[in-house]
């Protein structure tokens, strides 16, 4: 029986192996030509580097599939490979601020520079995505997501885009809208720079210090706090604080109240992504 030769799967064996068996010149006359860029696995499980790799093999695409343990491997074969054009680092199950891991993608970010370290893993927690991406990653893919669409994700982050779950950009949004409900809820009492003194003194700082942050004058903060404190009706510093955090807590809890209620008065809507 003739066996099949994927040819974007390099077939070395520190890499993925597979049965190779060509019968007669004719067979080999109609192979693809060579890839000319490769996409290089890192996970130091062989044998999920072995299967993801022949199963990204086994989709069209323009780039030789290689996998390694780890980049230091790579780099003792690469002359052997053409150009590198991504790097896909599967984590697995691990958190992107374990050490380990965050100091991989570091590394791999600062060595490669243009080329884009993609990392694959099986969460698609909104702060490990934001963690990837501050750590120098150009993608953050889940492993809930087809090998057809990880290629495209990959073939992205290749042509200079970058990529995140919808799920993150929802939970920023909600993360935006949560803010803004909280951070600004003096907005119609206060003017900006009033809002803004506000906070300093929630954090218990002295004019001195306020004027300095704020480049003010340490009078024009005076200023300030006095009006601020007739606004709330208080005689001192103490007591603005003190009725500011009263005011703030009740607008909190008001929120918290009012998206429990929504939670409980909305049916279920499943999304199909």
């Amino acid at each position: 029986m003739n066996s099949a030769l994927i040819p974007n799967l390099d077939l070395r064996q520190e890499n993925v192996t597979l049965p190779l068996k060509i019968e007669n010149s004719s067979t080999a006359s109609i192979l693809p030509s060579r890839p000319k860029h490769s996409l290089v696995i890192l996970d130091n499980r062989e044998l999920d580097r072995q299967c993801l790799a022949q199963c990204m093999a086994a989709h069209k695409t323009d780039l030789l599939i290689l996998a390694f343990g780890t980049v230091e491997e790579w780099k003792q074969k690469r002359d052997e490979y053409p150009p590198l054009s991504a790097i896909l680092l599967n984590i697995g199950g691990k958190k992107i601020d374990e050490p380990a891991v965050s100091e991989q993608i570091r590394s791999l970010s600062s060595e490669f520079g243009t080329i884009p370290v993609i990392v694959l893993a099986d969460s698609d927690d909104f702060t490990q995505i934001v963690k990837a991406l501050e750590y120098g990653a150009k993608g953050y893919i889940p492993a809930s997501v087809s090998v057809s669409v990880c290629m495209e994700l990959i073939a992205l982050s290749v042509a200079g885009g970058v990529f995140v779950p919808a799920s993150t950009l929802f939970a920023m949004r909600h993360l935006l809208e949560s803010s803004n409900s909280t951070a600004r809820p003096l907005a119609g009492m206060f003017t900006d720079r009033q809002a803004e003194v506000v906070e300093a003194l929630r954090r218990g700082k002295a004019n001195k210090i306020i004027a300095y942050e704020l480049n003010l004058r340490e009078s024009t903060v005076k200023v300030h706090v006095r009006n601020i404190m007739k606004k709330v009706k208080a005689t001192n510093r103490t007591e603005v604080v003190f009725k500011i955090n009263d005011l703030f807590e009740g607008i909190t809890s008001a929120g918290a109240n009012r998206d429990r209620i929504d939670t409980v008065g909305r049916s279920p809507v499943s999304s199909h992504h």
